[in-house]
């Protein structure tokens, strides 16, 4: 049995790499959770990690040799990716991996494509009778307007429009951007829900985050709540082909009317997963139950009900001796 475990681009995740931590020593004493960077020496995950090691990016031709040499060396059997770059170059090499007895938490290849397309995430949410936002003809636009790429991550490149005077015609050269209704935070409240899927692609937990206040693309204040949200969602994606571990998803619910809004989804763990983490919904250790430890994963919802989260900066201290 392969013990460890490895998390790749780590960066700033240290409450994911503590989590882990936490819910590995449970089962495995002695076991390691290792994390990777380009320059983790940098990266205050890295340093808070029990060992870390220096991977090039993604896109270089030997990546997926350099992991994999990694994981054998170093005894880890499950592989976890944080950032979006990462998950179509992993989902398309797990069977390279699976052969060493090694397995990357990430989504089949086909749900990662469609996750990585924001217009191919509109027709999942459709398929399961989830509404997305209304689309603007962009030669005959009505505003507010939202805009965004269809390929784009961490709220970058996103733009909304109040009104003509704000409009400028060079939008319509980007072939990438989509157009679409503003829904308004008067009339919305904005959901992320950190859902667990065996790998089988069925649902076994489900955790609605509200995010009260945002910073940089990530939720700075945020309470989980088990409303009416939560008894929709949870039996609409009962079962997803081809998802597997921990997906982030972003809903909008109508303050009012209660129409549900289907943003994106992320098939990785979030930046605000240590929320859900904290009300009791342990998915590094649903991870480690099935994928090292070889057991079948329970439908699970007692976790905490209006847990809150405020975020706050934190320090990583070191000594010059300490670089290399």
């Amino acid at each position: 049995m392969k013990r460890n475990i490895l998390i790749t681009s780590a960066g700033r995740r240290v409450s994911l790499v503590k989590a882990f931590r936490n819910d590995l020593n449970a089962r495995i004493p002695g076991a390691k959770v290792f994390t990777a960077e380009m320059n983790p020496e940098w990266s205050a995950a890295c340093r808070i990690s029990d060992g870390y090691f220096v991977l090039p990016r993604v896109t270089d031709t030997e990546y997926i040799q350099l992991l994999l040499d990694l994981c054998i060396r170093e005894d880890v059997g499950l592989v976890v990716p944080t950032i979006d770059t990462e998950l179509l170059v992993l989902a398309a090499n797990v069977e390279i991996f699976a052969a060493s007895g090694i397995t990357l938490a990430v989504s089949d290849l086909s749900l990662v494509s469609k996750c990585r397309d924001k217009r191919m995430t509109n027709a999942i949410f459709l398929e399961f009778g989830i509404d997305v936002p209304r689309p603007i003809d962009k030669y005959q636009p009505s505003f507010p307007l939202f805009i965004k790429p269809y390929d784009g991550s961490l709220s970058k490149d996103i733009l909304l429009v109040r009104n003509e005077s704000e409009w400028r015609d060079s939008f319509l050269e980007n072939e990438k951007l989509m157009f679409m209704e503003y829904l308004h935070p008067d009339n919305y409240q904005e959901f992320t829900l950190d859902a667990y899927f065996d790998k089988h692609g069925m649902l076994k937990c489900l955790v609605p985050r509200r995010r009260i206040e945002v910073r940089g693309g990530e939720i700075s204040k945020g309470r989980v709540e088990k409303g009416e949200l939560y008894r929709i969602l949870k039996d609409k994606f009962s079962n997803i082909p081809g998802a597997r571990s921990c997906l982030t998803m972003q809903f909008f619910e109508h303050r009012k009317t209660g129409r549900i809004v289907g943003i994106e989804i992320n098939p990785r763990f979030g930046g605000g997963f240590p929320l859900s983490f904290a009300a009791g919904a342990t998915y590094p250790g649903f991870l480690i139950d099935e994928y090292i430890l070889g057991k079948e994963i329970g439908f699970y919802e007692d976790w905490i009900d209006q847990r809150v989260m405020l975020r706050y900066d934190a320090e990583v201290i070191i000594d010059a001796n300490d670089f290399s």
